[in-house]
This record gives structure tokens, sequence and C-alpha cells, in this order.
């Protein structure tokens, strides 16, 4: 039998994020899971080594990669529909769910273990939390990439999206927002990226 969970999963990267506004630089759902991924697992290493408290960076990065994989069937739903009441969101959590149960079928039953608790966000509860922010320090990222260009279309967003974090109040997320987030307002000669 043929198993199509990669095949599905390769279609993120056709999945545009930011639909309603105007991008210098389009992302889709793969290459913002990537970047939700290497910032969870960050994360969760400040959470355990500079504060010393207990977390897994590699189960937190596994499951970042797939907190999108249900936008596969669903689409990548722009934030203020998703979140306009408690009735559309209780009801796009719903279609979550089941999209991720759809993509869970895909694979071979014994396979079906390992991926269940990636793909449902209620399996990892302890990661959950430092994925979200993860995932709002991606767009905060992804705003201050686009004023970078000179594209003020996220001027707002940057600034709800910082406000955001910081209403997160999390050790983690201050951490590396002053440990990291000014560099994504340099060019790449700012960085010091030469090989001379």
């Amino acid at each position: 039998m043929h198993y199509s969970f990669f095949a599905l999963i390769s279609r993120m990267k056709h999945i545009t994020r930011w639909s309603l506004m105007r991008n210098s630089v389009t992302e889709n759902i793969q290459e913002h899971s990537h970047m939700v991924a290497v910032i969870a697992h960050a994360l969760a290493v400040i959470r355990r080594d500079v504060f010393g408290k207990d977390a897994d960076p590699n189960l937190i990065a596994a499951a970042a990669l797939f907190h999108d994989a249900s936008e596969i069937f669903t689409g990548d739903m722009p934030t203020p529909i998703k979140y306009f009441n408690p009735e559309i969101m209780a009801a796009y959590k719903q279609v979550e769910s089941i999209a991720a149960q759809k993509l869970l079928k895909s694979l071979p039953p014994e396979m079906h273990h390992a991926y269940a608790s990636l793909l449902d966000e209620s399996d990892h509860s302890d990661a959950t939390e430092l994925i979200k922010a993860a995932d709002k320090l991606a767009a905060y990222i992804k705003c201050l990439e686009e004023l970078g260009t000179g594209n003020l279309e996220f001027r707002l967003a940057a600034e709800q999206s910082r406000a955001k974090l910081v209403l997160l109040d999390m050790p983690e997320v201050e951490y590396f927002i002053e440990n990291f987030i000014d560099a994504f307002e340099k060019t790449l000669d700012e960085l010091g990226v030469n090989f001379e």
C-alpha cells in the first residue's frame, strides 16, 4: 500500500501566509514552520540552559515543525478572521483537529503513535506554550523583515506582534528578544558576514 503523508507535508510549500497583506517576500507555511521550529528549539534551550527549567528542545522542535500541518487541508486562515469571535475560533480548532486526524491516517498504522503526538497539540501541552511563543516571534520577525524592505504594510502588524510578545510575560521570549531580535533588522554586511 502507498501512503501520502510525506507528499502531503511537501505541499505545505504551496500554502501562502499573510494573504490579506502585500508582501515584499512571500512566505509559505513550510518556510514558516521551519522558522518556528528553529525558534521553539532555541526557546527550549533558553528555558533549560539559561533558566534551569525542564525542557526537551528536540521534542519541541519536532512538534513545532508540524504545528501548522493541518493547514494542508484548511489553508492558512488570516488571524483577524480566525480569532474574530469564540465561535469561529472553536469551529476552526475542530476543523484543524479533523484535518490532523486525516493527515495521521495517511501514515502506516505502525507510525501513528510517533506522529499522533506531533500533530495533536494536546499531546504535547508542555511544548505548546513554547511553540505558540515561537509562532508569535516568527510573525514578529516576518514583520521586521518586511519593514526592512520598506514595506509599511507591516508597520501595525509589527506593533501588534511586539505587544503580544510582551503580554506573554515569558523570560525565554524576553531573553530571545534581548539577544537576537536586533540582528533581524541588519543587512548581511552589518551582520559581519564576510570571508576576508
